[in-house]
């Protein structure tokens, strides 16, 4: 995401969605109520003096809509916004919804930004600058091919070996399993993109040396960890375990799952941590949280500015973390908020 420019005096923000990810951002920043400003399309005003019903072209002009309604769909990756004309050309008090993918900008204005949705703006400005992460989770039988994105993991793919006997030995594998592999990855894969390969046995390895025959300028950034299992559990394994990879840890959602399993590790040893509204808040407030686990559905949904300022006041980290991923789920379970403490409340 980019800021294009900021205005202090009626509190908007001009951003560009640069990747995928900042529509997921977006979602979690815009309220209901909000003016959101944009370029769109909407059918020409009719004129009084047309005698007959004549179908209007749509033209595009800018638009500003009072947020109605939001909807984010994770599987075209779009956002769309819903409510009424306030500022424009036309229409004004009439409904319009506006829909934004890759590329698009708009003026965001909040008759208050909090500083959740500030920090959330900042943290996509940060992360765009990072690669994504494409992980191969396989065994001799299968691969699992997922794709981490800011919002989480997503399956992508799964290819199946086809391998059995004889034919296991003699089907030669870059030309074969591995190669179909290749075959799905090339069309994930850009510039700098660093490339996971992850389960049991040797099979990773045997992946790594065929990927980088047929293509060693594609597959510069490859890395290959041990796991227990294979699929979606050895990636999730992988990645509740602290992943061993700078490059992994410093994703944010590596960073949240690692944050959540510390979490859950210490409440399992009825240990420095506690969860829930009510006593995370009293944690808070007694300056005892060292790290403020958050759920971002929580963060969309109420003003918990004060609890944040508590913790970042007594040099405490906050955390929000993604509802569509394992750890998120986990942490819904503990009513959406947890902290590690510095010492027992």
């Amino acid at each position: 995401m980019r800021i294009l420019g900021e205005d202090p005096s009626n509190e908007s923000v001009r951003l560009q969605v640069e990747t995928d990810e900042d529509l997921w951002h977006l979602y979690n920043i815009i309220e209901v109520g909000d003016l959101v400003t944009a370029s769109t399309t909407r059918r020409e005003e009719k004129s009084a003096d047309k005698l007959r019903a004549e179908k209007m072209e749509k033209k595009r002009m800018t638009l500003g809509i009072r947020i109605e309604k939001i909807e984010f769909s994770e599987d075209d990756l779009r956002l769309k916004l819903l409510g009424t004309i306030e500022t424009g050309p036309q229409d004004i008090g009439q409904h319009h919804t506006l829909i934004f993918e890759n590329g698009d900008s708009m003026t965001i204005q909040k008759k208050r930004w909090r500083t959740t949705q500030i920090e959330r703006v900042q943290r996509a400005v940060s992360e765009s600058r990072k690669p994504r992460i494409v992980f191969v989770s396989l065994d001799q039988d299968e691969a699992t091919i997922a794709v981490l994105r800011q919002f989480g993991l997503k399956e992508v793919s799964t290819v199946r070996s086809g391998r059995s006997g004889k034919q296991y030995e003699e089907k030669p594998s870059v030309d074969g399993y591995h190669g179909e592999i290749h075959s799905k990855l090339k069309y994930l894969l850009e510039p700098n993109m660093p490339l996971v390969l992850l389960g049991p046995g040797f099979e990773k390895e045997t992946l790594a040396e065929d990927l980088k025959k047929i293509d060693p300028e594609t597959y510069r950034k490859i890395y290959v960890y041990h796991t227990g299992q294979s699929g979606m559990v050895g990636i999730n394994e992988l990645m509740k375990a602290g992943m061993g990879s700078d490059v992994l840890r410093e994703s944010s959602v590596g960073m949240e799952l690692e944050a959540v399993e510390q979490l859950m590790t210490a409440i399992a040893k009825d240990g420095l941590a506690t969860y829930g509204p009510n006593e995370v808040m009293n944690a808070a407030m007694s300056g005892a949280v060292d790290k403020l686990l958050i759920l971002d559905s929580k963060v969309r949904e109420q003003d918990l500015d004060d609890i944040v300022r508590a913790v970042e006041s007594q040099k405490g980290s906050v955390i929000i973390v993604s509802s569509q991923h394992d750890g998120g789920k986990e942490l819904a379970a503990l009513g959406g908020m947890g902290a590690i403490l510095r010492y027992k409340v």
